[in-house]
Formats: C-alpha cells, structure tokens, sequence
C-alpha cells in the first residue's frame, strides 16, 4: 500500500507540473497618497484646500522619507521643494483666484525606484471658458471638405474574420474609400448574426497607430459596431508593423502640416471619420434612426468631430477628450494634448491660426445632440481644466461622469458607466 501512495503522490505532483501557478503583478507594497479635504476634490475660486501626502508602506506611515513637491496650477507648477516626513505624513494647502485646477504632486525615491502620488482639486470648475477662437470660415472649410471627399464612391470591401466571430455577431474587417481614389479607411465590422434592422455605434480610436480587433460585446447581437483605425492602412496586422511606422512614416503624425490647415494630418482623418458614417449608413442592416460615436482620448475629439459635422449622428460619449483648447497656453493655462504651444516661447501665427480648425472647443460649440463626456482631475495628458472647459461650452444635453483620482486610464467603474450609457442610447432604454 505503501508503494501504491507513493506512486499517486507522484503522479499528482507531475501533473500539476502541467498547472499554471504564476502569480500576479499588483501594484506597489509602497505608496504615496496625496488627498484632499473635500470629498469631491471641489473648492470655491478663493477657497483654501488643504492635501495630505503621505507615503506608505504595507498600508502603514514610514518615517523619514524624503519628498518633493510640486504645487500650483495645473501644468504650472508655482513651488517646487522637497520635505523629509518625520513620522510619513505632512499637509500643504493652496488656492487659485480664478477658476481652474490646482495640482500636489509628491514623488518619493526609495531603494532608487521612484514613486508618485497626486491631487489636482478643482476651483469653480463650472465657470472655467475656454481660450479657443473660431475662425470666421470653419464651417465652410468643414462643408468644403466633406464635399470634396463624398465625390468619391465609397466602394467598399468586406472580409469575413471567421475566428473573430461569435454565435451572435458576424465580424469583418472592412475598407472605403475617403479624399481620394487611392485613400481608404479600415476599420472592423460587428453585425448581428439575425436578419433585421439595428441601431449603430462608430468607435474612433485614441492616438497611436494598432491593429484593431472590433467590438462583440456592446450590445451583442442587438445592434452594429464599426471600429475603425485612422491611418489609412489595414487593421489586422501584426503589432510590429504598426510599431515601426509610429517609429517612421508616421512619427509625430499629429503635428504634420498644423500651419496649412488644408495639408493637416487630421483633415483625412477627421473626414475619414465621417465617410464611416456613410459607410455605416449603406449598410441595410442600419435601421437609419440611431447612430452613437465614441471614443477617448484622440477618439474623444474624434467623437466631437464627427457629431458636429454629422447630423444623422444621434448621441456621442466622449472620455478624457484631447485636442481641445490649444490656445489656453498661450496664456499660461492647460490646455489639451498634444499642447502644441506649451513649450513655445514664441507664437507662430500660421500655427496658432491652423490649429484653431482642429481644436475640439470649436467642434462642441456646434453640437446639438446628448452626450455623456467623463474625465479625471489627476489627467496629465489631457488636463481637467481643458475637458472641464471644453464641457462648459456645449448647449446640448450632457451629463458628466467625473472619476477624480483618474489620470489618461480608467477605473472599472468608469468603463461599465461609460458602457450602460451606450447601450442605453442604442437600445433607448
């Protein structure tokens, strides 16, 4: 009997030889906490807030540890010093005389790794205005543009991807044609396996160049989802090719041409936007009453975009929206990424005039359709007081999400509100 134990002990052990027993990589044993005293991160312009940092460890204070720090504006830091927390805990306090955002950053550098922690708590928010100017033709550039691509037939291609498909969504990837006969969009179709007529979503995508691989659980079976991809280039490639040509041909994309709005980047992209609702619109599986775009990020000035220029767009939700506000900087305040002035000490005229064609403010001030914008105050790509401005112009119905401690990511939460809200507006629930 002996023997025979022996054997099934080693036969255990070799099979779970075969078991995956890694474990996994959850954040930091240390921690630096930079908090406010008032729960929703909210003063009045004048009004004095007051942030404890601490610096933990195992969730418990460590003495001695040296910190810096920065305080001030959002993006203009006025104090910079550093602090040793006797017993791992200290307060500052700070207050801004106009609306905006004020920011504590604490870094702490232990065993030579550092670690950061953040409060940006907001002042007046609901008063904060844009900077952003209008040029006196932007409609008709705008009308002009889509009236010179729509001379093109869309001609679209349609390839079955059988591996991506579930038992509810057939998937594709797709391709039409944009400014030109030799410029196209890609992008992924979702359609319900069911015959029928289905409400739409247009996702647009954040800045940087990937493959895609489309949405099968918005709403699954139930409504049409096209994911597109913005370059112009086929979305089902390996990331390699599409990690050399960030590297390359498509380095610093977003800057190209900012002074000759007409040779901007984000002219075909903004119109390649719009030809996939048109795209979408073709389809016979639209039921041609509900249409959503959204999209973060890049994808949230995208979405903007698209539902000013677009009338049959129905609803949008925009997340940590880019793109807006450039001109804020000219006079010392965030503005949004990719802050082409914030390190200028000049202004070059051209640019400053060319990139007002492309600021998401001028795009919202044209929306009349609801939308559901969400954003965090510890943003530092794309700052509060950009997103909070940018929000303050719209006239249409709104609702805002605001997650404070989020930087350019979201917390769980955040994507499942961001998702019932989508699925709402395409079900009309």
């Amino acid at each position: 009997m002996t023997s025979y134990y022996k054997i099934i002990s080693l036969l255990t052990l070799c099979l779970l030889g075969f078991v995956p027993m890694q474990a996994q990589i959850r954040g930091n044993n240390i921690v630096v906490m930079v908090q406010p005293d008032h729960q929703d991160w909210n003063y009045r312009v004048g009004e004095k807030a007051v942030f404890t940092v601490q610096v933990l460890k195992s969730s418990t204070l460590m003495d001695d540890v040296k910190v810096d720090l920065e305080e001030g504006p959002d993006m203009y830091p006025t104090v910079k010093r550093t602090v040793t927390l006797k017993n791992g805990t200290t307060r500052v306090s700070g207050t801004m005389t106009q609306p905006g955002f004020y920011r504590v950053k604490a870094m702490a550098t232990i065993a030579g790794k550092q670690y950061t922690g953040l409060c940006t708590a907001a002042f007046s928010p609901e008063q904060v205005k844009p900077y952003a100017q209008c040029p006196v033709d932007f409609d008709k550039f705008w009308s002009n543009a889509l009236a010179d691509v729509r001379k093109n037939d869309l001609n679209p291609t349609k390839v079955l991807l059988p591996e991506r498909c579930t038992k509810d969504m057939n998937v594709y990837e797709v391709s039409f044609t944009n400014n030109s006969s030799r410029s196209r969009m890609y992008g992924i179709l979702s359609v319900p396996v069911a015959d029928g007529k289905y409400p739409a979503l247009l996702r647009v995508p954040g800045a940087g160049v990937r493959p895609y691989g489309g949405d099968t659980y918005t709403a699954p079976g139930k409504c049409i989802v096209l994911e597109i991809g913005v370059h112009g280039i086929p979305v089902t490639m390996k990331q390699e090719v599409y990690d050399r040509l960030l590297q390359g041909a498509l380095n610093n994309y977003w800057s190209v041409n900012l002074d000759e709005p007409n040779q901007n980047y984000y002219k075909r992209v903004v119109t390649g936007a719009v030809r996939a609702v048109d795209y979408i619109a073709s389809l016979a599986a639209w039921d041609g009453k509900t249409l959503g775009v959204t999209g973060a990020s890049q994808g949230g000035f995208l979405s903007l975009a698209v539902a000013a220029l677009d009338k049959r767009v129905t609803f949008l939700a925009a997340v940590h929206d880019a793109m807006c506000d450039y001109e804020a900087e000219l006079h010392g305040v965030a503005g949004g990424w990719p802050h082409y002035f914030y390190h200028n000490k000049g202004v070059d005229k051209k640019k400053l005039e060319g990139a007002r064609y492309y600021d998401g403010v001028n795009f919202a001030r044209r929306i009349q359709v609801p939308g559901w914008y969400s954003f965090g105050y510890n943003d530092e790509v794309v700052p509060p007081t950009s997103s909070y401005g940018l929000y303050n112009t719209i006239h249409a119905e709104k609702e805002l999400s605001v997650y404070q401690q989020t930087g350019h990511f979201w917390y769980q939460e955040q994507w499942d509100e961001w998702q019932t809200w989508l699925i709402a507006h395409l079900l009309k629930k």
